[in-house]
């Protein structure tokens, strides 16, 4: 279980051993470089770290970027929380810090800060004031200060860039099932469920609607999604629509989870939902009765599918 630390209040204490990245999705090809900083530090004697940063340095220093993430620093402290490695540290990313010049990051950060032994880096990774310094750089550093780099192969970083593009280009065209492959877990939305318009109680499918706070989380294609979440130490089942709710003439888009056999008040809690298959696209439909019969098969839809597969 990895302890998420600020870098600001972080107290150094064992030697580490250092990758450096937004791991954003923590994807199988992520996980695969971390095993391999975690394998180090157990063979090297050394602290396994992460040094992450957030806000990601694309929303800082391009104010118009609209990037859209994979997961939110939340979501990510919590997926990587599950690993063996020793500690997941996150530095406040500011145009402060951008300036920063690399015989500075290096001092600061890695030396004085995290105590690194070895750093282990892309070979197109560049850091500093205008991103002006690369692994080259690094390396000459590392003869300074006394740290080694290890080169990770262009492969792999390849492999990382390659699932991450492949995940969001998914989750946009509403692949849930190809999005779900490349992470190696489910795709998540985490959001507090706050009261809406009560139309899902008058449909006799009442919904949690779900709040995300955060406007950089990528939300994927709109439609009808079967999912689950575990509330109160419980695993439900559900569907989730995303959408417009045109039927009912709609104007926002509204993210809704009617929960299978569960009747709990849940406002405010903060929960995870998990999505496990997309079942269609948003639909217009020509009355709310006709609305109701397509939900009814949705339903059965999901009930067969989570039969199937109640595992996942």
């Amino acid at each position: 279980m990895s302890k998420a630390k600020n870098i600001e209040t972080y107290k150094p204490v064992d030697p580490t051993v250092v990758t450096i990245g937004t791991f954003d999705g923590v994807h199988i090809g992520h996980k695969k470089i971390i095993k391999h900083l975690i394998d180090t530090g157990k063979k090297e004697h050394l602290k396994s770290v992460i040094l992450t940063f957030f806000p990601h340095p694309r929303m800082v220093l391009q104010k118009d970027s609209g990037i859209k993430l994979i997961n939110t620093i939340k979501e990510r402290r919590h997926i990587l929380d599950a690993l063996e490695l020793d500690l997941l540290i996150v530095k406040k990313f500011t145009k402060e810090f951008s300036r920063l010049t690399s015989e500075d990051f290096v001092k600061e950060i890695l030396v004085d800060k995290l105590k690194a032994k070895k750093v282990i880096i892309g070979y197109d990774h560049r850091f500093g004031r205008n991103r002006n310094a690369n692994i080259d750089d690094l390396k000459k550093f590392g003869e300074m200060y006394g740290f080694e780099v290890e080169e990770i192969s262009a492969q792999d970083i390849d492999d990382v860039a390659v699932s991450s593009t492949k995940i969001r280009h998914a989750l946009i065209d509403g692949d849930i099932a190809k999005a779900n492959s490349f992470l190696g877990y489910n795709f998540m939305l985490s959001g507090r469920v706050a009261k809406g318009k009560g139309l899902g109680r008058q449909l006799n499918f009442p919904t949690a609607n779900i709040q995300i706070e955060e406007d950089y989380k990528l939300i994927p294609k709109q439609g009808a999604y079967i999912v689950k979440s575990v509330i109160d130490k419980i695993t439900v089942y559900g569907m989730m629509n995303i959408g417009m709710n045109p039927t009912v003439n709609g104007n926002k888009e509204t993210i809704e989870v009617h929960f299978f056999n569960f009747n709990k008040d849940i406002y405010n809690k903060t929960i995870q939902i998990d999505l496990l298959k997309r079942i269609r696209d948003e639909e217009k439909f020509e009355s709310v009765d006709a609305l109701k019969h397509q939900l009814k098969k949705d339903k059965k839809m999901a009930f067969a599918f989570i039969e199937k597969h109640h595992d996942q």
